[in-house]
């Protein structure tokens, strides 16, 4: 069984390579990297199984035991996160292949499919990792399949754009590299299990500082606030199906590496006021910049990086329900971030502009098919977290554990979040109002050879659905994320299974 952990990096780069192969072969390149991800998401789902009904599964790669080998670990947390990200993964590459379909310029060039697998192989390798040097790699892998996606069949302003998103990158890695080495200086391991009880025993000051280095790197992955700068203007230059992967993934990779990181390093019984602070301004400089945008990609760019603030809203608080509040915000929004990207590039395709005003004038409720318009408004309201939508529900849980937590801290990030709701309804009405007043149009749809086709509406359709799925499964996904959340807190539930071997 522990095979299955290896299988969601294994079997991606061994595709990415056989796709390469097939070259002038698009039919079967499609096919392939489906069934190959259709088949990543079932090993996610029986590793889920697994782990929820015997605890964490670990692979000792090579035969080399753990502090000094290389392992791989699926916890609770990874493998829930795991199987959400893969199946957003999946229904953004079904889009993608609806619509390179009627525009092979759009999305679907060459290095595409080899290019993708290698980001869902360093999607799992990220989230399995049992050290920190593993970690960098699939930061590092992800860095390189998301340049050549962002810039894929680029001009001028991608090329602009993507050269932004790498240089910050680089820097972060450059930074995360210098972190590695500064934490094996300090402990003698990189291995997460043995770092846990390492650095316990180091001077506060010297753990302060790699916390705080840590916190810096991630933070520049998950684009928080200062940090955030390179999303707004790397994202929305992208074709729809990649700015709605890297919007719904990439983010939530750098916040379950800080969630991760911290909770078995750095514990601590308190607010975290750091964390603190960051969450609230990233939450509302995110949505006061998003309600500045014209742009219907910048807008939503802006309202991911506020909407991080809430995942670190839960960090800050520390304790069981706080992180538990963070593990379901976190699945609630790889769902719906997805879910808004490809609902807006129906609609740019559809009309022909990204610019809110210009939809205005120009009457797109008349343009946009009437079926994407429901599409919209329920993972819209789901953002702003009206009930009984999974929004609403992750927020709950959020609010809620800050109440129970109490302190002047706590009550400030819980009227943050507050706000930041009421921000976000007011964005997501402005897009409604541009994009979906007027008459419906009647009769076949202009666009739908191109990008309204049945593909790319059924991919959209299910993320949609996703979202509500999690809206009726409320109940065991909270029950599950407050598992994760408690085992994060008490980790030598975690140490044990890393250090004692294979379970």
């Amino acid at each position: 069984m522990t095979a299955l952990v290896a299988l969601p990096v294994l079997l991606p780069v061994l595709a990415a390579g056989l796709v390469l192969a097939l070259h002038g072969r698009a039919t079967a390149q499609r096919a392939l990297t489906v069934a190959v991800l259709t088949a990543v998401l079932a090993d996610a789902v029986v590793l889920l199984v697994r782990v929820e009904r015997d605890g964490p599964v670990v692979m000792e790669v090579g035969g080399w035991p753990p502090p000094l080998g290389i392992v791989l670990v699926a916890d609770l947390l990874a493998a829930l996160l795991l199987v959400v990200a893969v199946l957003v993964a999946l229904a953004v590459l079904l889009f993608a292949v609806g619509q390179g379909r009627g525009d092979p310029e759009s999305t679907l060039a060459m290095p595409f499919h080899p290019s993708y697998l290698l980001l869902v192989a360093g999607l799992g390798l990220a989230f399995l990792a049992g050290d920190l040097f593993n970690l960098f790699v699939a930061f590092e892998l992800m860095l390189a399949a998301s340049y050549v996606l962002i810039t894929l069949n680029a001009g001028r302003p991608r090329v602009r754009a993507g050269m932004t998103y790498v240089m910050t990158s680089l820097t972060s890695s450059l930074l995360f590299l210098t972190a590695v080495a500064l934490v094996y200086a300090a402990t003698g391991t990189v291995n997460l299990a043995d770092l846990a009880g390492r650095t316990e025993g180091l001077p506060e000051g010297v753990r302060a500082a790699l916390s705080l280095l840590l916190f810096v790197v991630f933070g520049i992955k998950a684009a928080v606030v200062p940090l955030h700068f390179w999303l707004p203007d790397s994202y929305p230059t992208a074709p729809a199906p990649i700015t709605a992967v890297f919007a719904a993934l990439l983010t939530k990779v750098g916040v379950y590496a800080t969630v991760r990181v911290q909770t078995l390093l750095f514990p601590r019984e308190d607010l975290w006021w750091t964390a603190a602070v960051v969450a609230v301004a990233t939450m509302l400089v995110g949505l006061l910049g998003a309600v500045a945008q014209d742009d219907v990609n910048r807008l939503l760019s802006f309202t991911l990086v506020g909407h991080v603030g809430y995942m670190l809203l839960g960090l800050a608080l520390f304790d069981v329900a706080g992180l538990a509040g963070t593990i379901l915000y976190v699945v609630h929004h790889i769902i719906v971030q997805a879910s808004l990207f490809l609902v807006a590039g129906l609609v740019v395709a559809a009309t022909g502009t990204a610019s809110l005003s210009r939809m205005e004038r120009g009457g797109a409720g008349r343009v946009v098919p009437p079926g994407v318009r429901p599409l919209f408004a329920v993972a819209a309201l789901s953002l702003a977290g009206i009930p009984p939508l999974s929004g609403f529900v992750a927020k709950f849980a959020l609010l809620r554990a800050a109440v129970a937590h109490g302190g002047a801290g706590a009550y400030a990030l819980a009227a943050a979040a507050l706000l930041t709701s009421l921000l976000t309804l007011y964005a997501m009405v402005r897009v409604w109002r541009a994009a979906f007043t007027g008459p419906a149009r009647r009769g076949p749809a202009r666009t739908a050879g191109r990008s309204g086709s049945a593909l790319t509406v059924a991919a959209t359709v299910c993320t949609v659905l996703a979202g509500l799925t999690v809206t009726v499964g409320a109940g065991p996904l909270a029950d599950l994320s407050e598992r994760a959340a408690d085992a994060l807190v008490h980790a030598d539930v975690y140490r044990e299974a890393v250090l004692g071997g294979p379970r």
